[in-house]
């Protein structure tokens, strides 16, 4: 062994603290295994500018955590150990929860269809940790790699990122708050782009509005009933077969008459644009890309082709200059057609009938060399989605500049938020999906990305009344405003669920569209400096532990919203976690149980205007209303930033960015404009200040905005009565109001068991949720040591299901199931029996414990009863079979294989390649195999009784592998049941 520099090298392991240099300003540290990979190190695709990341800059202070590497067999696993107590968060677009401790994620950009609360890998990738230390101040860490990278989290206070070697990390502080480290953040990997103001109201989606007819129908309906909204969107429907940049003609036969008549009515109109291009020669996209040779290829040199929408596709290449101004000027055509905004969707790029849902990491990407030059596929995957939406905006930026493009993109990576805004994919219309939304929204932008959002309500299965509506309160104050539902799903147009749920979808729309000014003003500060615009509690008082694990309540700047993710409790009900100080209670007269509660800082003012159906009908001279919330001191201060809300003359100067400040003083309060910047004039208008007193009582003012405005304090038990005064009135609109009532559906409505609650198993090493009301099928099978799901399905598809024949999908895995036993006992043993009638006087029971002697495994003992066969029949069934189904998610398809030892002796590694096997008599595994995932270094063990296993069938799917047990085929009697006990523990790997 030899040891130069602190660091020790043998033959395949090179390990030590990592070599520092400061970059891009104080406090910010770029860290190398050695200065060989320094020099070797690829392009940064997260920084605005590499050379900034490669450019070592003169500051005298050294890093305060050093970071130490290990790099064996071509990886390179990075460790950075905390003082204990810190808290991480970041990660990107991660499910699950806020505070990310005990959590690890894969950065792989993949299609997550109804992905749960533990699934590893989603539609964006940020190799990102925030971590906030037990003292308030904060540091962030950024693996800059694009190859996939393990971020493992699951060690308190330690942050460890896995990925091939070499690659830099990047240190951001510590500095004195979160806050200045995403500032810090923004200056490396760029800030949002700014908005247009219209993409700050609501947007309707829906897969699919089919026709132009369909679309201005749901235009006049938000009109007629008064519901505010800025924007229809069109899913991929409205094309040609699919064909990118084209229209339906019979559907879609004039999108510019429709536009213009959306645009006079107030709306907006976004299209859709996928990455697959139909492989068809005459289809004009086609041939011009095939002429200028820009698709990604396969090894052999011929152009990747992969089965998306149309059928077979190939995939512009946009690691190339030229593939990103030749689609740049495709879009600049297609902006011609009226189109307001673009939509890039299926861009991780998903491809179908594969087990990775992604082309092969062998594909070559020509990619420019100040990007990396030519490359794997497994180069660029995750980058993809990126270059895919800047090129996009690029082309939109093309066509006019009077106007900001928008573009929305499912798959991104750390600094796509220079191009486009984000939402959180294809969810579950779940109060747990409803819950984790808060989370996501924070998450993305505690990684440099503030303009995102979940769809409302739901996108996969058809949410209930409430659960619609609550989502709407919640979400209407997120960054990004959007309701999106698949096809086959009943409607989700806010009036869809009943008149209570319409009020209450009002309510929160009108909230967000008088917040619209203090909204489009923090956006405006995050793409000047970097600040973030929806945060989490905790920022309001970093240091206050209390506060780093709540869920349920964000900030937008100095604006507290509290809601409930609650069924059964209203937001009024839920005991809110204020971080200290003075917050002051208030709301426009419009408190209701389903609609959050809001709260302002002490020390604020926030800006408001008028209740509006779109954006387009504001009017500068419109009443500004100010709230205003003292500190202990007796002084606020806010901001208001105001432009023309389109086009970039605020770039030359032509906007308004106006400080507001009140003092009192003398029992009167002064509220006055403190200082101005930008040539835009300010309008003529009434200002209403709203002086908050507490418990949502005010005093109202009313002068002319830039005029200092005076208001006298009342006295102490004026103020008294006025609080109580108040707080009885919001007392009473509570009372009264109509709340959403608790039902699973409306009348004709089928399909909402979606939003019922699974009942969960959590004991041991495993948390269970099993949904006995379809199959008694369990959608979630989570080993918490590992930190890692194994199983995750829908509802009413995948997850663990049992059949009662050979068939696929017979009976059993449909039926409603009764829970007819639950036992938890104080050594942690829990057990969950079921029982569901498949027909013809037969049950199937099925029994899921975890057992006390060894807490590691979960049991499944299973079987085919017969409960009532008739005599007639000679007391014996018709032919059965238990077939147990379980759909395992395969995490890193190129790494993952089934492993055995035959009865025979034979040793057996089966890989996806070989699709679907059966093993039959001495060929069956000898009571055990496992499912092996080497990037993980995990192994899921299946143990089984051999004697009642007549069959194993091996099915290898779309991110997918079934591993099922057949027991023999036969009819079975009171006295002869079918039985299959089987069980999992979850294993490393050597």
């Amino acid at each position: 062994m030899a040891e130069y520099g602190g660091q020790k090298v043998t033959a395949d392991v090179n390990s030590g603290n990592m070599l520092f240099m400061p970059v891009l300003e104080e406090g910010v540290f770029r860290f190398d295994c050695s200065e060989k990979d320094r020099d070797a190190a690829y392009p940064s695709l997260s920084f605005v500018d590499c050379k900034v990341r490669d450019t070592a800059i003169a500051v005298h202070k050294v890093p305060q955590y050093i970071p130490a590497f290990e790099c064996m067999h071509g990886q390179q696993t990075v460790t950075i150990k905390l003082p204990i107590g810190s808290s991480l968060y970041g990660t990107g677009e991660v499910s699950g929860q806020l505070e990310r401790t005990g959590k690890r994620v894969f950065t792989w950009n993949t299609d997550a269809w109804g992905y749960g609360s533990g699934t590893t890998s989603l539609y964006q990738s940020h190799p990102w940790v925030l971590a906030v230390l037990p003292n308030g101040e904060a540091l962030g860490v950024l693996a800059d790699t694009t190859r996939r990278c393990e971020i493992d989290l699951q060690k308190e206070s330690t942050i460890k990122f896995n990925s091939p070697a070499s690659y830099p990390v990047i240190t951001f502080g510590p500095f004195a708050s979160p806050t200045a480290v995403l500032i810090s953040l923004s200056h490396a990997i760029g800030t949002v782009f700014m908005p247009p103001k219209w993409s700050l109201g609501y947007h309707q989606c829906r897969w699919s509005y089919d026709s132009d007819e369909r679309v201005l129908k749901v235009a006049r309906t938000f009109r007629e009933k008064g519901i505010p909204c800025d924007v229809i969107w069109m899913d991929i429907d409205y094309m040609d077969g699919f064909r990118c940049f084209t229209f339906d003609k019979k559907r879609f036969p004039n999108p510019k008459s429709m536009v213009n008549d959306l645009h006079i009515n107030g709306f907006k109109a976004i299209w859709m644009l996928d990455p697959g291009i139909k492989r068809e020669k005459g289809y004009f996209i086609y041939d011009s890309g095939s002429e200028s040779d820009i698709w990604i290829l396969k090894e052999n040199g011929e152009p990747y082709v992969g089965e998306v929408w149309p059928g077979s596709c190939v995939f512009p290449d946009f690691t190339q200059e030229k593939t990103r101004l030749w689609w740049a000027h495709l879009v600049k055509e297609f902006i011609s057609n009226g189109v307001d905004g673009i939509w890039n969707d299926m861009n991780e790029p998903a491809v179908f009938k594969t087990l990775t849902k992604t082309m092969p990491e062998s594909s070559i990407h020509r990619g420019d060399i100040e990007l990396g030059g030519c490359q794997h596929h497994s180069h660029y995957h995750n980058v993809y989605g990126m270059l895919m939406a800047r090129s996009t905006f690029e082309g939109m930026k093309m066509a006019t500049e009077k106007k900001r493009p928008f573009v929305l993109t499912r798959a991104g990576f750390i600094g796509s938020q220079r191009y486009a805004a984000t939402w959180t994919g294809d969810n579950l219309s779940t109060w747990e999906h409803l819950h984790m939304s808060l989370s996501m929204v924070l998450q993305l932008g505690l990684s440099g990305q503030p303009l995102a959002g979940p769809d409302i309500g739901g996108f996969a299965g058809n949410a209930t009344p409430k659960l619609f509506g609550r989502w709407m309160a919640v979400a209407a104050m997120f960054p990004f405003c959007r309701g999106h539902s698949e096809a086959g799903t009943l409607d989700h147009e806010p009036w869809s669920f009943g008149e209570e749920c319409e009020e209450v979808c009002r309510l929160a729309l009108l909230r967000r569209y008088q917040f619209l000014p203090h909204i489009y003003t923090l956006f405006y500060m995050a793409h000047t400096k970097g600040t973030p615009v929806a945060t989490p509690t905790f920022f309001a008082d970093p240091k206050d532990l209390k506060l780093r694990t709540v869920e349920n309540s964000f900030l937008l700047g100095s604006l507290l919203i509290c809601a409930s993710t609650l069924p059964h409790r209203g937001s009024d009900q839920m005991q809110q976690a204020l971080p200290g100080g003075i917050w002051m209670r208030f709301d426009f007269d419009d408190a209701h149980p389903d609609l959050p509660t809001l709260y302002l800082q002490g020390g604020s003012i926030i800006l408001v205007g008028p209740p509006l159906q779109h954006v387009g009908e504001a009017n500068p001279t419109d009443e500004l209303s100010l709230f205003i919330a003292l500190d202990e001191h007796g002084k606020a201060a806010g901001v208001l930033y105001e432009d023309d809300g389109d086009g970039y003359e605020f770039t030359r100067g032509e906007y308004l960015l106006t400080y507001y400040v009140a003092e009192l003083q003398s029992s009167v309060v002064t509220v006055k404009v403190s200082n101005t910047e930008g040539s835009w004039r300010r309008p003529k208008r009434r200002i209403h200040v709203n002086l908050l007193l507490g418990g949502g009582a005010k005093l109202d003012a009313w002068g002319t905005d830039g005029e200092e405005l005076q208001i006298k304090m009342p006295s102490e038990t004026e103020v008294s009565n006025l609080v109580l005064t108040s707080e009885n009135l919001y007392t009473r609109h509570l009372e009264n109001a109509k709340c959403i009532p608790d039902v699973e559906g409306l009348p004709g409505q089928k399909g909402v068991e979606l939003s019922r609650t699974p009942v969960e198993l959590k004991s041991g090493d495993w948390v269970l949720e099993v949904v006995p009301w379809i199959g008694g099928r369990m959608i979630s099978m989570t080993n918490l040591p590992s930190g890692t799901q194994w199983l995750h399905g829908r509802v009413e598809v995948d997850g663990y299901e049992e059949y009662s024949a050979v068939e696929y999908r017979s009976a059993g895995c449909t039926e409603e199931y009764t829970v007819i036993g639950r036992d938890l006992k104080q050594s942690g043993e829990e057990s969950l029996s079921l029982e569901g009638d498949i027909g013809g006087g037969l049950v199937l029971q099925r029994q899921i414990s975890i057992p006390e002697n060894n807490l590691k495994v979960l049991r499944i003992n299973s079987a085919i009863i017969a409960r009532n066969v008739g005599a007639g029949s000679g007391g014996f069934s018709r032919l059965v079979c238990l077939r147990v189904h379980p759909v395992f998610r395969v995490l890193h398809p190129t790494e993952v294989f089934v492993s055995f030892i035959s009865i025979n002796g034979s040793g057996q590694e089966i890989w996806p390649a070989s699709i679907e096997q059966f093993f039959e008599g001495d060929l069956r595994p000898n009571g055990e195999w496992m499912l092996v995932d080497k990037c993980a270094g995990l192994s899921l063990v299946n143990r089984f009784n051999i004697d009642e296993v007549k069959k194993c069938l091996i099915h290898w799917g779309t991110g997918t592998v079934n591993l099922e047990l057949w027991s023999e085929e036969r009819p079975v009697s009171k006295e002869t049941p079918l039985t299959i006990s089987h069980e999992y523990e979850v294993r490393p790997i050597p």
